[in-house]
Formats: C-alpha cells, sequence, structure tokens
C-alpha cells in the first residue's frame, strides 16, 4: 500500500513555488465564496471596525480574539480569506514548501507572527496523537480549524476531523471545504497519485463531524462547480477539471 502522506508531501513540496500563480482564479473564486459564507460559517468573528461612538470620545476598541487554525494549509488561501475576520492565523502542512509560501505571503503583507505564521507537520499520524512539535498552548484552545480542499487527500478523514476539534475551545467550529462525491480521476491527472477520497456526500460529512464531536448545528453549503485544474491528457489536448464544491461547518460539543 502506497504511502500517501509521503506521496502528498512530495507532490505538494514541488507544487509550491508556482501554486498560486497557477491557480490564481480558482484561490480568488474560493477566497469569495468564504467570506460570503461568513455567517454561515460561525456568528463569532473579531471585528475590523470601530465603533463611531468610541471614536468620537477618544476610546480604542480591541478586537475579540478569534483565532484559526488553518489545516493542510498550503499557501494559506483559507487564512488569507479569514485573517480580516480573526486575530489570528495559524498553519499547518505536510509540505516545508507550503509553509515557506505560506510564511513569505505573511511576510510581504507586513503580518507578524502573532498574527499570522505556518509549521511544517501532520496532527494526523494514527500512532502519535500529540506530536511533541504541536503539544504547546498556541496550538489548542481554537475558535476555527479549518481544511480547504484536503480532506480528500487524508488516509482517514475521520481521524483527522477527531484530531482538530481536539485542538477545539468549547463551541468551536470545524469547518471543511471540500468536493461532493465524483468519479475517479483520470489516469494522466498529475495529482491521482495523491487522492484518496473522490468527494463526499453530505451523509458522510455529517457522519464525520458528529463521530468527531463537532456535530452541533451541522450544516453544508452548495457552492457551486468549479473548474480547479487544467491539464494534458493522453492525447496531449488540454482538458479542465471541473467539481461541485461545498462548505461543511459543525459546533464542538
Amino acid at each position: 500500500m502506497p504511502d500517501t502522506t509521503a506521496l502528498n508531501q512530495q507532490y505538494f513540496d514541488k507544487e509550491a513555488s508556482t501554486y498560486d500563480t497557477r491557480h490564481e482564479k480558482t484561490l480568488d473564486k474560493i477566497v469569495e465564496d468564504i467570506r460570503s459564507h461568513l455567517n454561515f460559517i460561525s456568528d463569532d468573528w473579531a471585528s475590523d471596525d470601530d465603533d463611531d461612538s468610541d471614536e468620537k470620545q477618544g476610546q480604542k476598541t480591541t478586537k475579540r480574539s478569534v483565532r484559526l487554525l488553518d489545516y493542510a494549509c498550503g499557501t494559506g488561501t483559507i487564512s488569507r480569506a479569514l485573517a480580516p475576520y480573526t486575530t489570528q492565523c495559524v498553519g499547518i502542512d505536510l509540505a516545508p514548501g507550503m509553509v515557506a509560501a505560506y510564511n513569505a505571503r505573511a511576510e510581504n503583507q507586513g503580518l507578524s507572527r502573532a498574527e499570522m505564521f505556518a509549521s511544517q507537520g501532520n496532527l494526523c499520524a494514527p500512532d502519535e496523537p500529540t506530536p511533541s512539535a504541536f503539544a504547546g498552548a498556541e496550538y489548542y484552545n481554537f475558535d476555527i480549524a479549518a481544511v480547504g480542499l484536503g480532506f480528500h487527500h487524508f488516509d482517514d478523514p475521520h481521524l483527522a476531523a477527531t484530531r482538530l476539534v481536539e485542538r477545539l475551545r468549547p463551541g468551536g467550529v470545524l469547518m471543511i471545504i471540500d468536493f461532493f462525491a465524483h468519479g475517479d480521476m483520470d489516469s494522466y491527472h498529475p495529482a491521482k497519485h495523491t487522492v484518496t477520497h473522490h468527494g463526499f456526500s453530505e451523509k458522510e460529512m455529517r457522519d464525520i463531524f458528529e463521530k468527531a464531536g463537532a456535530g452541533g448545528d451541522f450544516a453544508m453549503s452548495d457552492i457551486g462547480d468549479m473548474t480547479l485544474t487544467k491539464v494534458v491528457g493522453e492525447d496531449g489536448t488540454v482538458k479542465e477539471m471541473k467539481r461541485r464544491l461545498f462548505i461543511a461547518r459543525g459546533t464542538k460539543v
């Protein structure tokens, strides 16, 4: 049986340096969809808006702390989407190249480590429930734990969800963006060897959330079809890969 963790690490490490430019339109659309679903995802966000009455009185308002765990973070699409509405984004990814790209973008935006940073690692190893690198307090009690288009690469989505819920505060939100169930990928697709699940049904996602302890107020929103990549077919023609996406969310109970 292939080591899909190692395969994903190797593949996405190579993809990291050009990932954002090659998938720019897709990633921008995902950011837009996330921001249009803020009230669906949670009603507990930090606000960038100062209260007018406070301004008039010369007082400063303090943002409510809202911390995001962006797992399988890649270059940071989920973090960038939610950064204006949170006080800290913490990314974790298998691929060192993706972590480097995430941190470079945060630095280029003038963000401090206290606001946004990523580390390389794996929270989903069956034989390592609490990796020493992620045992500190800064890796617990998140308000939101999210996975953006990474769930279908996980060997065990149930285990992944459970591990993420363990990192949430009571009442925190688990959010997954992924594909509805679909057919097998074409053999020529360069990422085929990294995929372990061909999407998920609402029933499957509800079961995953409930068994992980985040079934409270479970809901799933269809965010429509999206063209994700263009790949070269076996006959040399360029082909588009379209998938139907969802956002699933549930509260830790």
